[in-house]
Formats: C-alpha cells, structure tokens, sequence
C-alpha cells in the first residue's frame, strides 16, 4: 500500500477501513470504519485535512486534496464514483458523488444529495439536502427530491468487496 506520513502529519486509518494496494494515502488523512480507498485513488492531505466517514467509498481514479482554508470532508455512507476530483468541499451524510464530477473549493453538498456523473460544481456552491445537481456548471434539479437510502445497495455493495478484497486478493506477478 502506498500510505505515506508527511512531516508531522500521519494518515489514521480505522482497522476496519480499507485501501487498496494501488491506491495513495498522503499526509492528514483519517478513515474511518468500513471506509473504503480503490486502485488509482489519491487522497492528499499535505496542505490541510482530510477526513472519509464510516462507509463511505472512494472509488478508482479519484483525486481528494484540500487547501489550508479549506479541509475536505466527506461523510458517513457516501459513494464516490470513480475519476471524482474534490478539493476543499464539505460532503454530507449519505450522498452520492457521481463518476467524473469535480468539486471545487468551499463547496457543500448536504445530507442526502446527489452531484451527477460528469458535473462541476463551481467554488462556494451549494447543493441543498435531498436535492440533485446536473451539468457543467451543475445546476439544481428542479421538482427532483432524492428518495431516503437511494444509494444504499452501493454502500453495501463496497462493504462486501472490503471483506472479499481483504481476503482474496493476490497479486500474480
């Protein structure tokens, strides 16, 4: 595994938690419970922190960094799709970041909201609890309100592959 204290500042990783061999730990980075990092994914905590809730995926190819001003934060029982770039934005609890979107600095994307696939959402932006944003700038969906636990064969879905990759896994070169 790649993980990699910088200076002072040392990842935590919960016991439970789960970064696979590809994947790059740097610096003030915490994981907690059943959190998972997949192949290619870098989480860079060198300017500022950085901190993955219980259950939260953070799937292959996605860039997280943080900025003195801004920390990234991503809650509990989130899915973060693959090739996601997030820098300096706060993610609320059970939310899904969908695969190519950005999210700039000082973003914040509430409880239960959706950013889909291929959106940027612009620095200082918000995307409101329940709700869903689309597009380049991504913008709210009107008259959309996400349903309760929409995502949540996903979160389970990376819960299992945490067990499966923990004990499968081989390399064969």
């Amino acid at each position: 595994m790649a993980i990699y204290a910088l200076g002072d500042r040392e990842p935590i990783i919960h016991p439970d938690a789960y970064v696979h061999p590809d994947a790059t730990v740097i610096g003030d980075v915490t994981l907690r419970a059943n959190a998972s990092v997949w192949p290619q994914a870098v989480l860079r905590g060198d300017y500022g922190s950085i901190q993955i809730g219980e259950r939260t995926s953070i799937q292959d190819g996605t860039v997280i960094h943080c900025t003195e001003v801004h920390p990234t934060v991503i809650g509990a029982n989130c899915v973060v799709g693959h090739n996601v770039h997030i820098e300096g934005a706060t993610v609320g609890d059970d939310c899904l970041i969908a695969s190519g979107s950005v999210l700039l600095n000082g973003c914040v994307v509430e409880e239960g909201a959706i950013l889909g696939a291929g959106a940027v959402l612009s620095f200082d932006s918000r995307i409101p609890a329940r709700r869903m944003a689309l597009g380049v700038p991504a913008k709210i969906r009107e008259n959309y309100e996400v349903p309760p636990n929409s995502w949540s064969f996903a979160v389970d879905k990376y819960i299992a592959n945490i067990k499966i990759y923990k004990s499968t896994l081989r390399r064969l070169d």
